[in-house]
C-alpha cells in the first residue's frame, strides 16, 4: 500500500462521503419542504444582486446522489432551503470521480450510478431518471435566487470501490494509456492497477486527456443559464510526490529541459515532503506545476470562448506549504514563493511563473482545519488559511474560503452548531466570500438553522 500523510487521510475521508441516506432523520426536511417548489417549470426571474460577500455551498455528486439522482422535486426543495439559509451560490458537482457526467454531453457517458458511503460501507446508488440533472439545478436554483456553478472532477476517469469499478477508463480499455503512472514501492504502477480504493487519476501531461477535457468544458460552458465552472482535482494523482511517470510526461519533460534526462526524476518512494531536492527533482516539481498551469490557461480560454460571461475557477486545498506534492501552484505569478515560503526555499525562478491565480475569475480555498482551530494566523487554522490565502493570491482573484464540516477533526460526529456562526464571521471577515463543504453534512447534522443564524447575524452587523 502507498504511504500517505495526514492530509491524504483527510481528503480520503471526504471522498468516503460520510452522509447516511438510510438514516430516517435525513428525510425529515421533506415534510416541511417537499411541497414548496410549486413554481417548477416557470420562467426564471432575473437574479437579485448579492447582499454582501458571496456565500457558496458545495454539493458533491456521490454524497448527495441518494437524494437527487432520481428526484427533481428534492433538488427544487433544497435549492429553496439553501437560499433560505442565506447562501448566494451553489457549486454542483456534475462529474464524479468516475469521469461520467450529470449533464448533456456528446463526449462523456452519462453517470448512471455512484458508489456512496452508506452505514460504514460502499453501496451503489443508481440513477434511472431521465431529467436533466444540471439543467434542473440551474432552473430551480435560479428560481430560488441562487447563482449556479458547475464543478467537475478533472484529472480523473474512474473509481475503484470494494464493490466494483465504475468509470470511463474501465468502459474503454484503450484509455488505460490515459491514466497516471505512479512510482510505488513495487515499481511503476498504472493508476488502474492501484489496489487502494479511490479515484483512478488521469495523466495531466497526456495530450489526449487534455483534448477530451477541453471538449467537455466547452459543452459545459454552453449550458444555458450556467453562472460558473469550477475545476476540482485538477492536479496530480494523490498527495504524494510519486505521481506522473508516463511516457507522455517523459516526452514533455524532455522538451521542457531541452534534453533527455539521464534518468527519471524519482522522488523518495512515498515521499510526502521535500526539503532539499536535487536539480533534477527541482525541475520535475516545477514541470508538473507548469503542466497544470498551462492546462488551466487552455481551460479558461475554452470556457470564455464559448461563454464569455461564465466565471471560471478552481478549488484547491489552502495548505499551500505542502501543495507542491499535488503539482499545483495556486498563488499569483506575482507572489515570490521562494522568498516568502520557508517550504519553498528550494524553488527555482521558473516556479514562480507557474502561479495560476491570475488566470481565474474566482478560486475556492479549502480551509479544512479542525473544529477547535477556527482562529489563528498560521496554516491549520481556518482564519490563518484565509489570511495566508489573501497574501498568496496578491489580489489577483477573489477567493472564498471555508471548512469541511463533516470530515475534519472534531466535525465527524456533528454537534458543532454553536461554532458555525463564528466560522461564518471569521471566513467572511478574512476572505472575499464563504465556502462550505458539503451540503450533505448540513443535512446529516441538521445545521440548517445554525448557518441561517450565522449568515443573517453577519449581514446585519456588516
Amino acid at each position: 500500500m502507498r504511504p500517505r500523510g495526514i492530509i491524504s487521510l483527510i481528503v480520503l475521508a471526504a471522498a468516503l462521503f460520510a452522509c447516511n441516506p438510510d438514516n430516517p432523520k435525513d428525510y425529515k426536511w421533506r415534510d416541511a419542504w417537499r411541497e414548496v417548489p410549486d413554481t417548477m417549470g416557470t420562467d426564471v426571474p432575473e437574479l437579485p444582486e448579492i447582499n454582501g460577500k458571496p456565500r457558496y455551498i458545495w454539493i458533491d455528486a456521490a454524497a448527495n446522489f441518494p437524494y437527487y439522482a432520481n428526484d427533481d422535486v428534492a433538488i427544487a426543495a433544497d435549492c429553496r432551503r439553501i437560499a433560505d439559509m442565506g447562501f448566494t451560490d451553489i457549486i454542483v458537482d456534475v462529474r464524479p470521480t468516475s469521469g461520467d457526467v450529470l449533464f448533456s454531453s456528446a463526449v462523456a457517458p452519462p453517470c448512471t450510478k455512484c458508489a456512496a458511503w452508506v452505514n460504514g460501507k460502499y453501496k451503489w446508488i443508481e440513477r434511472t431518471a431521465t431529467f436533466d440533472y444540471l439543467g434542473t439545478f440551474i432552473s430551480e436554483g435560479h428560481l430560488a435566487g441562487l447563482r449556479v456553478n458547475a464543478a467537475i472532477n478533472t484529472m480523473v476517469g474512474g473509481y475503484h470501490a470494494s464493490i466494483g469499478d465504475v468509470g470511463m477508463v474501465y468502459d474503454k480499455p484503450d484509455r488505460r494509456s490515459w491514466c497516471a503512472v505512479d512510482n510505488l514501492p513495487s515499481g511503476l504502477v498504472n493508476s488502474m492497477d492501484d489496489p487502494e480504493t479511490g479515484p483512478r487519476f488521469l495523466d495531466p501531461a497526456n495530450a489526449d486527456v487534455q483534448a477530451f477535457l477541453l471538449e467537455l468544458l466547452g459543452e459545459l460552458a454552453a449550458y444555458e443559464g450556467l453562472d460558473g465552472i469550477v475545476l476540482d482535482r485538477c492536479r496530480y494523482d494523490d498527495y504524494c510526490l510519486d505521481a506522473g511517470y508516463t511516457d507522455a510526461a517523459l516526452a514533455a519533460f524532455t522538451e521542457y529541459l531541452g534534453e533527455a534526462p539521464s534518468r527519471w526524476p524519482v522522488m523518495d518512494q512515498g515521499l510526502m515532503f521535500v526539503s532539499s531536492p536535487n536539480t533534477l527533482q527541482k525541475n520535475w516539481l516545477t514541470f508538473r506545476c507548469k503542466v497544470i498551469h498551462d492546462f488551466m490557461q487552455k481551460a479558461a480560454g475554452k470556457v470564455h470562448s464559448v461563454a464569455p460571461d461564465v466565471r471560471f475557477g478552481v478549488y484547491v486545498g489552502a495548505w499551500f506549504s505542502e501543495y507542491y506534492r499535488s503539482g499545483v501552484n495556486w498563488t499569483s505569478s506575482r507572489y515570490d514563493v521562494k522568498k516568502n515560503e520557508s517550504a519553498y526555499k528550494w524553488a527555482p525562478a521558473a516556479y514562480q511563473k507557474t502561479g495560476l491565480a491570475d488566470l481565474l475569475d474566482f478560486i475556492f480555498l479549502g480551509a479544512y482545519a479542525g473544529a477547535a482551530s477556527v482562529h489563528g494566523n498560521g496554516e491549520w487554522t481556518m482564519e490563518g488559511f484565509a489570511k495566508l490565502g489573501a497574501k498568496r493570491l496578491c489580489g489577483a482573484v477573489p477567493f472564498a474560503a471555508g471548512p469541511d464540516i463533516g470530515n475534519g477533526s472534531g466535525f465527524e460526529n456533528g454537534h458543532q452548531e454553536e461554532i458555525i456562526p463564528d466560522i461564518v464571521a471569521t471566513m467572511m471577515d478574512n476572505a472575499d466570500g464563504l465556502f462550505v463543504f458539503d451540503l450533505c453534512h448540513i443535512r446529516m447534522f441538521e445545521y440548517w438553522d445554525a448557518f441561517k443564524e450565522g449568515i443573517q447575524s453577519y449581514l446585519e452587523t456588516h
